[in-house]
């Protein structure tokens, strides 16, 4: 089973590559996003890790469940995720091997998305960043909101778990940057209660008091920086990259044997969908073609997950998702190249 999650930038790696040569994936409103043109990072390594993308380094002395999830995924190794989390910390790549996580056969496969050490964002890089791993919240809480009305808490408890337990602490010093009130309280009490209590009144209370923070948290960025879709969009396909890793590793032949990646890229997935509903009409605007093919992906991407219980069988392939997601991203970049275009006349 998996636990940590996690995103960081797609655009971190390859502008890492360029500063280097220049020195010698609930309702929209709720979240509305900033935009984001080029994204600015500081180099720290070159074998850092700070996106989604399969062109950029992972690292695994920090990364989180959902973003290992990519390598167990990729290679078939049942609880990988884990596993490398269990072997930290690692002084190289290499040390995957070396401390027998995997075979060099399988290390071979993954090495050049492997990393150990870090980049610091800066700029609109940061700020994806940060809306991404608060809609990774999000996303966690929109499902287990759909367990618990369906009275399985005890489906529910590890999705109110994974926003505290994975998430907030690597995102909060930003929320500290930004003067956000700190909810970590506040999630770990709905937490507990879900655990000993969940037919208490005081869930639904708690539950909502959970939402409102991270809400709250995501409010701290400007409101028209929310509202533009070259961001939103940013943020969409981070949220979506996770969600086609952990749909990845829920699937072994044909059947969803991992229950919980399931519902987490369902939670995913349909939050990135309100994102998209808010700006959609901005997006046909910008690229009428673009939108008609946004629109028509996750149409598909949605049936995927039928309900937050699983179904006995996969509605499609982890290979028909990574389709339409890497059709929605490739999309969504006409529009933000677009809309750079424009702001530069």
């Amino acid at each position: 089973m998996i636990k940590l999650r996690y995103v960081c930038l797609t655009a971190a790696a390859a502008l890492i590559v360029t500063l280097s040569s220049c020195t010698s994936k609930p309702t929209a409103e709720n979240l509305s996003a900033p935009v984001v043109s080029t994204p600015a990072t500081e180099a720290v390594s070159n074998n850092s890790h700070s996106g989604h993308a399969s062109k950029e380094k992972i690292n695994i002395n920090t990364a989180i469940l959902s973003e290992l999830d990519k390598f167990e995924a990729k290679l078939g190794v049942p609880a990988l995720s884990n596993k490398i989390q269990a072997g930290r910390p690692y002084g190289s790549p290499e040390d995957l091997v070396t401390k027998k996580v995997i075979t060099q056969e399988q290390f071979d496969q993954i090495k050049d998305q492997v990393g150990v050490q870090e980049v610091a964002l800066t700029g609109e890089a940061k700020d994806v960043d940060y809306m991404s791993k608060l809609g990774l919240m999000k996303g966690h809480l929109l499902v287990a909101r759909e367990l618990l009305d369906q009275n399985q808490p005890k489906q529910a408890e590890p999705h109110i778990g994974h926003p505290v337990e994975e998430i907030y602490v690597d995102v909060e010093d930003q929320l500290n940057e930004r003067k956000v009130k700190e909810f970590k309280t506040t999630l770990v009490s709905l937490q507990d209660l879900v655990k000993s209590s969940p037919k208490d009144s005081k869930v639904k209370t708690n539950f909502t008091s959970s939402v409102q923070a991270v809400d709250g948290a995501i409010a701290a960025l400007p409101e028209a920086q929310r509202s533009k879709p070259g961001f939103v969009l940013q943020v969409i396909n981070e949220l979506l990259d996770s969600a086609n890793s952990e749909y990845g590793a829920a699937i072994a032949n044909g059947k969803i044997t991992a229950p919980i990646e399931y519902q987490d890229s369902r939670g995913f997935v349909f939050y990135a969908n309100d994102l998209y509903k808010g700006i959609s009409s901005q997006v046909a605007q910008a690229d009428p073609e673009a939108q008609k093919a946004i629109d028509a992906s996750f149409a598909e991407l949605i049936k995927v997950w039928p309900s937050a219980i699983p179904p006995a069988k996969a509605v499609k392939t982890p290979s028909d998702v990574t389709k339409l997601v890497k059709t929605i991203e490739e999309n969504s970049q006409k529009v933000v190249d677009k809309s750079n275009t424009q702001a530069q006349r």
